[in-house]
């Protein structure tokens, strides 16, 4: 709760969608100039959970950092500690990596190393081409999720460096997840000659 307060006393009070208020209150960014009445008001932060679910048009959100949270509401909560707890509903670990990155001790993965680890019907990932790679996390990172990349193709590689707003509690990616993985398998499913399972 203090790393919380701090950020939000230094004016950082923006985390992915969401926008942060001194009043304990949480609401979508592109709701801002909206009064309370056009709002549906909520004041518990399990809320979190039920709003980050599903997006404007009721489909579940398997990624919490897609951009596409649906607008129209605001949690309006008691204490710092019910912010950080929604927080957590809304992007779970968030603000804990984001104080591990500050502390300067994140460790990151590379993709080749989480490719090398895949079994199964995922071991095929192993074969995915740098620029393959390259082109899926323009596709599947930079234009579907809202986290910042921490890690590089391969360990050997510099990671690009990070473009954070003044205002912004950036949210942070140290690995490739599962959808990527699953992408991944299937851009090299598609360009295979012969491919089999």
């Amino acid at each position: 709760m203090e790393l919380l307060t701090q950020l939000l006393a230094q004016g950082k009070n923006l985390i992915g969608e969401l926008a942060l208020a001194n009043d304990f209150s949480l609401r979508h960014c592109e709701d801002l100039n909206l009064e309370l009445s056009q709002l549906q008001c909520y004041h518990h932060p399990e809320a979190a959970r039920e709003i980050a679910r599903y997006d404007a048009a009721g489909k579940y959100r398997p990624l919490k950092t897609a951009s596409n949270l649906r607008r129209g509401w605001v949690l309006q909560l008691r204490n710092m500690e019910e912010v950080a707890l929604a927080l957590d509903f809304f992007y779970p670990a968030a603000l804990n990596l984001y104080a591990t990155w500050l502390g300067k001790k994140i460790k990151t993965t590379s993709l080749r190393e989480t490719l090398n680890r895949q079994s199964g019907m995922y071991r095929v990932t192993q074969r995915l081409s740098d620029e393959q790679a390259g082109s899926l996390i323009q596709q599947q990172c930079h234009k579907g999720c809202l986290r910042k990349i921490l890690w590089s193709i391969s360990a050997n590689q510099e990671t690009n460096s990070l473009i954070v707003k003044e205002n912004e509690i950036p949210l942070f990616c140290r690995e490739a997840c599962n959808l990527f993985v699953a992408a991944a398998r299937h851009a090299v499913k598609e360009n295979s000659q012969g491919w089999k399972e």
